[in-house]
């Protein structure tokens, strides 16, 4: 069926249901002025079958009326054509008959008398919104674009590379609702890209003076958050849980945040993660407050089967954390609980018992599904299908959270009074688009992002070459070892069959090296809404 030049040009199909359709002309004509083409009936039968075959954009719906009920039409609406938003007009202010239409699915509401400009506003709300916010993303990015460059090529501090990651997140998170924005996207992708070829540098020239500085000279680094967040916690006599979220970056967190509004008030703080950006490295820096080298020395049975069994580097994260407390000379009233969950099913079980952990001082929970996703998109045909780039990335990220124990935990412990929560990650992740090429013999570690062994070779311009393990506070892996930190979005790849490898490794999430979004990390406080 051909559109006729009305529906050409129209911005929408409005249908105006009300027993006094005749004394809203005025309206009806002012939004027909603006371009909308708009359809009534006086009475309820005809509206329903009016619906049924009409494709409406947007309805106003009276809510006193003769015969069927504004509220019955409603839900007869609701049966036909679900999707089409419905706002009710009514004179009734009664808060039991807006919990009654919220409890309908209604879109809006409006009381009477109503102005065009309500109309106006509202309509274009629902029926223009989502391309007004598109013109206006593009505008403010097109106007920003400029400066965030100059911004990045002049030079930054610790705080203003915070607030830069931050703005960009956000505003990937923005362009996700906008399919149109596509070639937007692609832009701020290749300023993703300028920012952490920069960061990079500014990382490479400060990170030894970092981690030799006081704490309050330098940024906060993984080794100062207990020091800084969860010690304060810890005295303020409160139940105190303790989250790492293993491989979260601050994207994620944004998607998990929005389903917590209703809970919490949540206060963000951030910190930047010690180097390799992976697990044995930045969480146990964490739980110890210690840099690699000094665990080492502390605890030389952490490192000792580094070659049997890399995954057994943080098996001792409890007692790192209670050296720690002693350390610092933190006496507990009751000994501190660590938990580390690993699926889903133990995920469950500690959801069930949640609140029996309010009587402790101090439970720390450690929980691996990110990170555990990230590698599994690595590896499954399927995950990548389902999260073929970061935006999709997200969105199953918050799936998972909706639905997971951690979420459930933590709505658990909003009704309780007597507890601080903190939530944080050891490291973040990294879509990683581009190849390097590295020389390494057969004992070096297997992780893309970083390499630990002998005789190591690749390309200054793709990795950060560390001869000398000490000057970055790592420990030594023998006589001759060395590291070598990937950049930007590089991944590491060997001669024997490179274009293999290449191309299985191209496009996954990986963690190790150096970026904005591996490195600068959240830690935030959860207080209860209660």
């Amino acid at each position: 069926m051909k559109q006729t030049e009305n529906e050409k040009n129209s911005k929408g199909k409005i249908f105006w249901i009300d027993d006094e359709i005749e004394l809203l002309k005025p309206h009806i004509l002012f939004l027909q002025e603006k371009g909308y083409e708009v359809f009534t009936s006086n009475n309820g039968e005809d509206a329903i079958l009016m619906t049924q075959k009409n494709n409406f954009d947007l309805i106003f719906l009276d809510e006193m009326m003769p015969g069927i009920g504004g509220l019955q039409v409603l839900a007869l609406i609701k049966k036909i054509k679900n999707q089409i938003p419905v706002i009710l007009v009514t004179k009734n202010e009664a808060e039991t008959l807006m919990e009654e239409a919220i409890g309908d699915n209604i879109s809006d509401y409006l009381i009477k008398p109503v102005s065009p400009s309500q109309i106006l506003l509202t309509t274009k709300k629902f029926l223009e919104g989502n391309k007004i916010k598109s013109e206006h993303l593009q505008y403010d990015y097109v106007k920003e674009f400029t400066e965030i460059s100059s911004s990045i090529s002049f030079g930054l501090n610790t705080d203003e590379w915070i607030k830069l990651y931050l703005h960009l997140m956000e505003r990937a998170i923005d362009f996700d609702e906008h399919s149109e924005l596509s070639d937007l996207k692609i832009t701020l992708q290749n300023q993703f890209r300028e920012a952490n070829s920069e960061f990079g540098k500014f990382v490479e020239r400060n990170y030894k003076k970092w981690i030799n500085e006081e704490r309050n000279n330098r940024p906060t680094l993984s080794v100062d958050i207990v020091d800084k967040f969860l010690i304060p916690e810890i005295q303020n006599k409160k139940s105190v849980f303790f989250f790492v979220i293993d491989c979260m970056r601050y994207d994620q967190w944004l998607m998990f945040e929005t389903l917590l509004y209703e809970y919490f008030e949540i206060e963000k703080n951030f910190y930047f993660s010690i180097l390799p950006t992976a697990t044995p490295y930045s969480r146990n820096a964490i739980f110890s407050g210690s840099f690699p080298d000094e665990i080492e020395k502390r605890h030389p049975e952490i490192w000792a089967k580094w070659e049997d069994d890399e995954n057994s580097l943080n098996k001792f994260e409890k007692e790192l954390l209670d050296k720690l407390l002693e350390r610092r000379r933190l006496k507990l009233e009751k000994e501190a609980k660590y938990i580390k969950i690993l699926d889903a099913n133990f995920g469950k079980n500690i959801e069930q018992n949640i609140l029996s952990h309010t009587k402790n001082n101090l439970t720390s929970i450690v929980i691996n599904f990110v990170d555990m996703l990230a590698h599994g998109r690595s590896e499954s045909t399927i995950l990548k299908e389902i999260a073929p780039n970061e935006s999709a990335y997200r969105l199953l990220t918050k799936t998972w959270f909706q639905h997971s124990s951690f979420f459930a935990m933590l709505k658990s412990l909003s009704k309780e009074k007597n507890v601080s929560i903190l939530v944080t990650t050891d490291h973040g992740s990294i879509r990683s688009l581009r190849d390097a090429k590295v020389i390494a013999d057969k004992t070096t570690s297997a992780s893309l992002r970083y390499k630990v062994g002998k005789n190591l070779k690749c390309e200054d311009k793709f990795c950060v070459n560390i001869k000398d393990p000490s000057e970055y506070k790592l420990p030594k892996r023998g006589p001759l070892s060395t590291y070598i930190i990937a950049k930007e979005d590089y991944y590491f790849v060997y001669p024997t069959e490179y274009n293999y490898y290449a191309a299985h490794y191209r496009d996954t999430f990986q963690h190790g090296g150096i970026s904005m979004e591996e490195m600068i990390l959240p830690v935030i406080k959860l207080t209860p809404k209660i």
